[in-house]
Parts: structure tokens; C-alpha cells; sequence
């Protein structure tokens, strides 16, 4: 019976859809200036509509299906769910390497979600989102380079390597050399891209709009809002060359102090147009290869630090923030400039990728945003609701949004501990989160109607952040809260120095600072302890396994 009811539900939502999908289709090709390619837009349109909803209805039918009669919590019910995760993620898998385009990126996004979605997801998705997707054919990049430059890539440069190196949703990269020996990078728009990104848009309209209208709970319309926005920038080089540009510009004038150790590849202007970008060639480590990391010389944990501190320098001092930083956008190589130190480590370089998806907050937002992070990380609870409010979250969801920020719950985000945003990376901690996710589910989706879209992908780049950190450190850390704590509050302090100057204004920033000041000093007390405490126990822990051996033996 249940399975019955199911069965007609995904019916409806198949049968809404394909009804929506023809009647804009024909309206749009009647009262279209260029009907041809409107056609192949409403012929692309229902096919990746189907491929969605045959999709979305195998996985509700199979969860369904397997699970029934299992008693909830048995072992049984786990290792079946198990299976069914895995069989439902290789099947989203499908589907975005079918439909391609905004497809990728959304898989690209889950594989970020590490502890709100199953774990089966989030390494399906990592495994084959980030710089394996579907590649164009070399012709179809000889197309796209003859069209902008007026060569084929074998006169434009002296070598051109056929097999490109990375392919991503929107684009792939291939290894060339000018004639003068020079190495570089050319990141070639993917041929289909000007025909599916239309399609996808309006794909991802109808699936959003049609479910928010059979369940009204469901209200992801903002997505249609930001992926009209944000898509036409990302698929324009140009734009993309110019925020890289941007980019290491602020970090020399507003953050000298670490603009040595951020990079951006050089851009080819004469080689480079809207569908084609050519750069200098980065040789590096991937962000969360930690094996090659080390065997560079480098420090995980001072990349993740780096790593940190560069993002919270864009956030809360630039107001310009590279809104895609997942591990296939971030290198790592040591700094050319350091030398070994007596332990025979080097400095990192953090080389940044893919700066196609930027937003700009305003001074308004950016402190805000600042003061905000500086009250989760002293839990200042009363801080903590005043800057939620400020930026949209409403007086009755502050406290979700806090939670999706730091990913704990609320008892934690107040609790005075050193390390109550810590998560030890535990099944208890996962399974913790992805309760509150399943049970909080509509007011989620309340809270992410209400903010503004620039707090959305500032959301979408903290996930991607503690992603890469939790590569490095193998769980978060108490340092990456630290560094976010002292950036955000010396941010805070900077926007306070630029308004109207009293004395006692000064009075009230000199107190805030030597207060900072104490609290960091107090954290990195605490931390201190916190490490000669977890020394101690390992201690005890080798000594009394040593002992049981030596028994047995």
C-alpha cells in the first residue's frame, strides 16, 4: 500500500513536470527572436527533465523497497541502508555525468556536505566530481580554440598535449608550451556548455518550482535566483582572469602580510578570450593529497592554517570572496622563496584555481559577517543572535543558523569550552548531525529562503573550507578557529577605527583589543593544556598496550 501511495506521488510530480515542461516549451518557441535555437532548448529540456525524474523515483522507490519491515536500528536495517546509499549515490552519480554542466557543480557541492549527507554520497561524489568529469573530444577543443583565436592549437603553440589534465563541469584544462618554451595551461570551455547551461537553467526551474508546488515545505526557489546570476559569469573567462587579478591585488594592499604566500597562475591576455584561458602552468600538490604534502616538505597543519587564514582575510577584510574553494581549485607548493628550517620543513604557498565564482559583501554585510563568526567563536550568545538577525536569519531561526555555520548544535555553540566547536569527526558526531539535518528539515529550508544569496554561498564556501581542513587535520580544529576568531574581531575592531572618530570610540576599540588579546591568550593556554592532556592519555595509552603485549608474549 505504501509502496502504492509512493508510486503515485512520484506519477503526479512525473506527470506536473512533463505537463509544465510542453506548455512553456510550445510558448516559448511561438514568442521566441530565434526560434531554432529555442527548439533545441525545449527538445534538450524534457529529456534531462525524464533523466530527473526517473532518477528521483528509483531512489524513493528503492529506499523504500528495501527497507520495509526492517525493524529500526537492527543490523540488518544498516547494512541494507548501506547498500542502498551506495546503489542511490552512483545513480545521482549517473545522472550528473549525463546531464553534465549544473549537474557536476550540485554533485560537486554534496561531495562538500560531509556531515549532513551519508557517507556514501559525500565519497562517491568526491571520488569522481572534482577533476574527472566527462571530457569533450579533442576536436571539439580544436572547435572551440579556431573559433576564438583563428588557429588550431598546433600553430598557436609549439605543444599541445591532446589528453587534458583536469575536466570539470564547465570546462577542461590541457597542457601546452608557447613557441618561446613557456609552459602553460588552457582552460577550454566544453562545446556544449552555451546549449545546456540554458537548458539546465530551466530544468532546475521547473523540478524546483513544480516541487515546491506539490510540497510546499520544499521552498528551494532561491537556487533558480542565483544559478541565473552567477552561471553567465562563470561561463565568461574574462571575468574569471579578471577576479584572479583582483584577487592577489587585495591581498597586496589590504593583507600584505600574507600576500607572499597566496598565488594565482598568471593570465595569457592575448591567448585568452570568454570561452578560453590560457595561464601559467602550477605545478603543486592538491590541496588534500597530505602523502604528497608531506613529502614536499611541507606541514598538513600549517596548510590548513594557511588555508584558513586566507579565506577569513577575504571574507572579513576584502569583502571579495572566491566562492568555489573545493580540493580541486587549491594547490599547495612550498614557498619559492623560503629554505628548509632545522626540522626540514618549508614554508606553503597556497596556489588559488578556478576564480570564476566570486562575491563581493558589502561593508555593511562584511562586518556584520565578521562580528557574527567573532561571537561563535567567544560563544557570546547574545552577540551570536543580534548579527544573525541583522543578517536575515529572523529572531526564531538565529540559532539553526549558527548551527549550519558551525555545524554543532546549539547547546555546543554557547558552551564556554576552548573547543566546543571542535568536531572530533566521530560516527557519533555524523550521526548527531544528520539527525538534526532530517529533523530540522523545513526550517533549513525556511532559514535558506531568508537570507540573502551572498550569505548562501558564503555557507557554500565554508562547506568546501571544512572539507579541505578536515583532509588535513583528519577531523576540525581548534588553531582553524582560532585563526577565524582573530581575523573576524581584528575586522571588526578596523571597521569600527573607519567611522566617525570620538574619544570614546577609541576608548571602547583600545578595551575591545586588549580584550581580544586576552581571550587568544586564553585559548592558546587552553589549547596548550588541551594537547599535554591528549599527550598524556596516548602516553598511557601505548604504555598499558606495551604491557598487555609483553603479558601475552
Amino acid at each position: 500500500m505504501a509502496t502504492r501511495s509512493l508510486w503515485r506521488a512520484r506519477a503526479k510530480f512525473l506527470a506536473a513536470t512533463i505537463a509544465v515542461a510542453g506548455g512553456a516549451g510550445a510558448a516559448a518557441i511561438a514568442t521566441s527572436d530565434d526560434p531554432s535555437k529555442t527548439l533545441k532548448l525545449c527538445t534538450a529540456v524534457p529529456v534531462r527533465l525524464f533523466r530527473d525524474c526517473v532518477t528521483a523515483a528509483s531512489i524513493a522507490f528503492d529506499y523504500e523497497y528495501s527497507l520495509w519491515g526492517l525493524a529500526e536500528g537492527s543490523d540488518e536495517r544498516l547494512r541494507i541502508k548501506h547498500e542502498v546509499h551506495l546503489r542511490s549515490a552512483r545513480k545521482v552519480q549517473e545522472l550528473c555525468f549525463k546531464n553534465g554542466g549544473i549537474y557536476i557543480k550540485l554533485g560537486q557541492h554534496i561531495g562538500q556536505l560531509e556531515y549532513l549527507v551519508p557517507p556514501e554520497y559525500v565519497q562517491t561524489m568526491r571520488e569522481s566530481m572534482l577533476n574527472k568529469c566527462p571530457e569533450s573530444s579533442y576536436d571539439q577543443v580544436c572547435e572551440v580554440i579556431k573559433k576564438e583565436l583563428g588557429e588550431t592549437p598546433d600553430k598557436i603553440f609549439s605543444k599541445f598535449d591532446p589528453v587534458p589534465i583536469a575536466s570539470a563541469s564547465l570546462a577542461q584544462v590541457h597542457v601546452a608550451h608557447l613557441h618561446d618554451g613557456e609552459k602553460v595551461a588552457v582552460k577550454v570551455q566544453h562545446t556544449h556548455m552555451t546549449d545546456t547551461a540554458a537548458a539546465d537553467r530551466t530544468t532546475v526551474e521547473l523540478v524546483v518550482n513544480t516541487l515546491h508546488w506539490l510540497f510546499p515545505s520544499f521552498d528551494y526557489r532561491w537556487l533558480i535566483d542565483e544559478i541565473r546570476e552567477s552561471l553567465p559569469k562563470e561561463l565568461d573567462f574574462i571575468v574569471e582572469a579578471k577576479n584572479s587579478e583582483k584577487c592577489l591585488d587585495n591581498f597586496r594592499k589590504l593583507s600584505p602580510h600574507i600576500a607572499p604566500y597566496v598565488y594565482a597562475p598568471k593570465v595569457y591576455w592575448s591567448l585568452s578570450t570568454t570561452k578560453l584561458l590560457t595561464m601559467e602552468y602550477m605545478d603543486g600538490a592538491p590541496i588534500t593529497d597530505v602523502k604528497t604534502i608531506r613529502r614536499l616538505g611541507l606541514n598538513p597543519h600549517e596548510v590548513s592554517k594557511l588555508v584558513s587564514q586566507t579565506f577569513a582575510e577575504m571574507m572579513f577584510r576584502h569583502g571579495f570572496v572566491h566562492c568555489d574553494p573545493h580540493a580541486a581549485n587549491l594547490l599547495v607548493r612550498p614557498l619559492p622563496s623560503s629554505r628548509k628550517s632545522i626540522l626540514g620543513k618549508r614554508k606553503p604557498q597556497l596556489i588559488v584555481l578556478d576564480h570564476g565564482l566570486y562575491k563581493e559583501l558589502d561593508f555593511e554585510t562584511r562586518f556584520n559577517y565578521a562580528s557574527l563568526w567573532k561571537a561563535l567563536i567567544f560563544a557570546d550568545a547574545n552577540a551570536i543572535k543580534e548579527n544573525s538577525v541583522k543578517l536575515g536569519a529572523g529572531e526564531d531561526l538565529y540559532a539553526l543558523f549558527a548551527g549550519i555555520l558551525t555545524m554543532r548544535p546549539w547547546n555546543r555553540v554557547v558552551d564556554p569550552a576552548v573547543d566546543h566547536l571542535v568536531i572530533q569527526g566521530d560516527d557519533g558526531d555524523r550521526s548527531e548531525l544528520q539527525m538534526y539535518a532530517s529533523q530540522y528539515f523545513p526550517q533549513i529550508s525556511e532559514l535558506l529562503r531568508r537570507l540573502p544569496r551572498v550569505i548562501l554561498l558564503m555557507l557554500k564556501t565554508n562547506d568546501c573550507l571544512r572539507a579541505v581542513n578536515n583532509s588535513l587535520w583528519q577531523g576540525s580544529s581548534l588553531e582553524t578557529f582560532m585563526i577565524i576568531g582573530k581575523i573576524s574581531s581584528e575586522a571588526v575592531i578596523e571597521a569600527k577605527l573607519s567611522q566617525k572618530k570620538s574619544l570614546l570610540l577609541w576608548l571602547n576599540i583600545w578595551l575591545d583589543e586588549i580584550l581580544l588579546e586576552v581571550r587568544l591568550l586564553g585559548m592558546h593556554v587552553a589549547l596548550w593544556l588541551l594537547r599535554l592532556r591528549q599527550s598524556f592519555v596516548l602516553a598511557k595509552m601505548k604504555r598499558h598496550h606495551s604491557l598487555g603485549y609483553s603479558f601475552i608474549a
